[in-house]
């Protein structure tokens, strides 16, 4: 089962987060974060490293593509700020996130881009 995010406008810039406290045990935080997105054009799960955007990541050109503009997280929460997307695309994003014990899980969570 996927989670969703609010829609958002292409010409927004926001923040989106993945909580993780219910999952991670008493003392166990957050150690690092991935951050993953698929859309219909581009079927497979490509990385996002801040400032990188969905079409460069892939080897294509930048055009009208969904955004990582930066990522941060606290001892429980994910966040990452997304820019641009498609109008009427709806993107898959991937919270991979490791905790202090070396486990690691995986969130998906689906986008809507909605001119407003």
């Amino acid at each position: 089962m996927s989670l969703k995010w609010p829609n958002k406008d292409p010409d927004e810039t926001l923040d989106y987060s993945v909580d993780w406290s219910r999952f991670l045990g008493d003392g166990v935080t957050i150690s690092s974060v991935k951050w993953f997105v698929r859309s219909k054009s581009y079927t497979t799960k490509t990385e996002l490293e801040d400032g990188e955007d969905l079409n460069t990541a892939t080897g294509g050109e930048n055009t009208d593509s969904i955004q990582n503009v930066s990522t941060s997280n606290t001892s429980t929460v994910a966040t990452i700020n997304i820019a641009g997307g498609t109008n009427n695309e709806e993107y898959t994003f991937f919270c991979q996130m490791t905790d202090t014990t070396a486990s690691t899980a995986e969130r998906t969570i689906k986008l809507r881009v909605r001119e407003r």
